[in-house]
């Protein structure tokens, strides 16, 4: 993985939602008609929300729990002008948690044998090109990216 160093940022846009499982539909949206702004791969589309239905499901389920809260998604788009970029961040003010710091699960054990969660993440990583967790100011702040090509 690449350090996320800063470039000329192209495009910004932000969707402040309450962190509840029957927003999905509109995050989807919101991520889908952002992104499709700038490419048509329909392969890197599916792969950004298969990301962004994990990492917003993990905040609708244990960031609050058992109360509720909300969710920023920020899209950025960079480029100087390629690569070109989607960083994807997640902020939320829950339970401080850093699911990188997770160990990876043992994909050879078997079902009865592994521990419970953990599978989403390691999806995630292995999808993006950059990842990081960050808890700042009192907000929990995951960020991907994937480069569009």
């Amino acid at each position: 993985m690449r350090s996320m160093n800063l470039q000329e940022v192209i495009y910004v846009a932000e969707l402040e939602i309450d962190a509840v499982r029957d927003n999905l539909k509109t995050v989807f949206e919101f991520i889908t008609n952002e992104i499709k702004s700038r490419t048509d791969d329909r392969k890197l589309i599916r792969q950004i929300k298969l990301c962004v239905e994990e990492i917003f499901l993990n905040i609708t389920s244990y960031a609050y729990h058992p109360d509720t809260g909300s969710a920023r998604i920020v899209i950025r788009i960079e480029g100087d002008p390629v690569p070109i970029r989607v960083f994807v961040s997640f902020m939320d003010s829950g339970h401080p948690f850093d699911p990188l710091s997770e160990g990876e699960p043992d994909l050879e054990a078997g079902l009865e044998d592994r521990r419970v969660g953990g599978l989403g993440i390691f999806l995630v990583r292995n999808t993006v090109d950059e990842i990081s967790y960050e808890y700042s100011d009192g907000q929990n702040i995951l960020t991907f990216a994937k480069e569009i090509k």
